[in-house]
């Protein structure tokens, strides 16, 4: 009988740490992020942003390093596009072109695309990572969903970052981002959602570039005015 018991408790430390070794530090499972995201050259996707009860929906296209556009449905032909230098919005509601000149460093790093390997070096570096929940398991993204997710919150380690904490859904199956929640000093949230992500389209840099209409009305340097 004492034998048995012994076994049975030689077994259970064996389980134990067998399921120790599953679960992976939160630094380990973002690395793992972080290497599926280096597989990843471009990609389109539908996004939503959420911010103050607003929602905004379009399509996403990246290229690495830095290039971004969003055509938006809602608002109807808004567009935002930045080339790695030059950050420009058309609001056509006040047939409005705003620009802004970056480069190559500064603002025009800290604009490229968070669900990227250059966003989530970025995260990396400026951000202090963790469970959302401790012991971490996998939850649907909503009540309700299909989507299996595991969430990981950043802390900022300065000041000087726009979010103070970003919160990041991964879904279980693919590894991909598939929503980002940041807030802010004010405690403002901000939420994007991407989905039907086709990975690696061979997206022409051509894609990123945009002319205005003509009678639209540029500002430019808005960010700093």
């Amino acid at each position: 009988m004492k034998r048995r018991l012994f076994l049975i408790l030689v077994l259970l430390v064996f389980a134990m740490a067998a399921f120790a070794q599953d679960i992976a530090t939160a630094e380990q499972f973002f690395a793992k992020v972080s290497d599926r995201y280096a597989e990843i050259y471009d990609y389109e996707a539908a996004i939503q942003i959420s911010s103050s009860g607003q929602i905004m929906r379009g399509k996403l296209f990246f290229k690495s390093p830095s290039l971004l556009r969003i055509d938006f449905t809602q608002p109807a032909d808004q567009v935002i596009v930045f080339d790695g230098e030059r950050l420009v919005v058309y609001i056509p509601q006040y047939r409005a072109v705003l620009q802004q000149e970056t480069g190559t460093a500064g603002l025009g790093a800290a604009s490229v695309a968070l669900a990227s390997r250059e966003g989530l070096s970025m995260m990396k570096r400026n951000y202090t990572i963790a469970w959302e929940k401790s012991p971490p398991q996998a939850e649907p993204l909503d009540a309700g969903s299909g989507e299996m997710v595991h969430r990981l919150l950043l802390t900022r380690k300065t000041v000087s970052e726009g979010f103070k904490t970003v919160r990041i859904s991964v879904s279980e199956s693919s590894l991909l981002m598939v929503r980002l929640e940041g807030w802010t000093v004010a405690n403002e949230k901000i939420s994007f959602d991407l989905s039907s992500m086709k990975l690696n389209q061979k997206i022409p840099a051509t894609r990123f570039l945009y002319d205005a209409p003509a009678s639209a009305n540029v500002y430019n340097n808005f960010l700093f005015q």
